[in-house]
């Protein structure tokens, strides 16, 4: 079995906070880290968790998201909580220096005159390189972006990633029955003109909660990995990725840190929706749907 400190190196947080889209993450998983289990750790560990926590602060005026500063102010919580004394002035210091920072630069961003945009060819060509998560997640910055992120075929090669290799479900698309109430009808893959909405039909499941998870147990690794379209970056040849990971939540990453066999046998991967906590979902089907 590896060691407290080689399964949190394998969690990437160094790496993941300078990363605009992974800094909320990495902040509430450090958060939990620091509060529900800083003080089990060997003393070498602590250390870097600790030096990982200052980074965090010190890279808040470089992310300019709302999200970033709300991780951020989760984790100055399990800082004033968790840390001794003098580790925690020294974090409570280095977060009012970040905040000061964030501030100054958004009245700086707010007096620019105008912006730059970017043809949509160029944005449809950048968006191509996005998980969904992300795409949906873009198109909602602004008239244009909204246009390019919506291009039908981003989302037909959203399709093909997800649910054309290996994963048998067709979709469906929501139509009104009696009563008001919305049935889910099958649509033939052959005759799509809307994948937007092929790929939203798909997505029901345990799948939804894997596409909805930045974070994911991989079965081959034997680690907590950062996910893209619910399959790990690593390079698995012969395996069928999306079956292999199990979706991990930020408890469940400390449970991992301190006991691999403990957080391997507590993960489970049901194909219900009922499984623990509250999953945030990009497109959440009505209740009173029935097939």
């Amino acid at each position: 079995m590896s060691s407290p400190l080689e399964r949190y190196q394998k969690l990437g947080l160094r790496e993941s906070l300078p990363k605009t889209y992974r800094y909320p993450i990495a902040c509430r998983e450090l958060s939990f880290i620091l509060k529900e289990s800083f003080h089990q750790f060997p003393k070498n560990l602590q250390s870097i968790i600790f030096q990982d926590t200052l980074s965090a602060f010190r890279l808040l005026p470089e992310v300019q998201t709302q999200s970033a500063v709300s991780a951020a102010h989760f984790l100055l919580q399990s800082v004033e909580a968790a840390l001794p004394k003098q580790k925690k002035n020294v974090a409570v210091t280095e977060f009012k220096h970040a905040m000061v920072a964030h501030k100054r630069r958004c009245k700086a961003h707010q007096v620019e005159e105008g912006s730059l945009q970017l043809p949509q060819d160029i944005l449809v060509h950048i968006f191509s390189f996005l998980d969904m998560k992300s795409l949906v997640s873009v198109g909602l910055v602004c008239w244009s972006w909204n246009i390019a992120a919506n291009d039908n075929h981003l989302w037909e090669m959203q399709y093909v990633a997800l649910y054309g290799n290996g994963v048998k479900q067709q979709p469906v698309k929501l139509v009104e029955g009696r009563n008001d109430r919305l049935l889910q009808e099958p649509i033939d893959t052959r005759i799509i003109t809307d994948w937007k909405e092929a790929v939203k039909g798909a997505y029901t499941g345990a799948l939804s909660r894997k596409l909805t998870t930045n974070r994911g147990y991989c079965g081959h690794c034997k680690s907590v990995v950062w996910l893209n379209n619910a399959t790990c970056p690593n390079v698995h040849s012969g395996i069928s990725e999306i079956q292999d990971i199990k979706p991990v939540t930020s408890f469940q990453v400390v449970e991992y840190l301190l006991d691999d066999s403990l957080f391997i046998t507590s993960s489970s991967d049901s194909d219900s929706d009922s499984e623990g906590g509250s999953i945030s979902r990009l497109w959440a089907y009505p209740k009173h749907i029935r097939k």
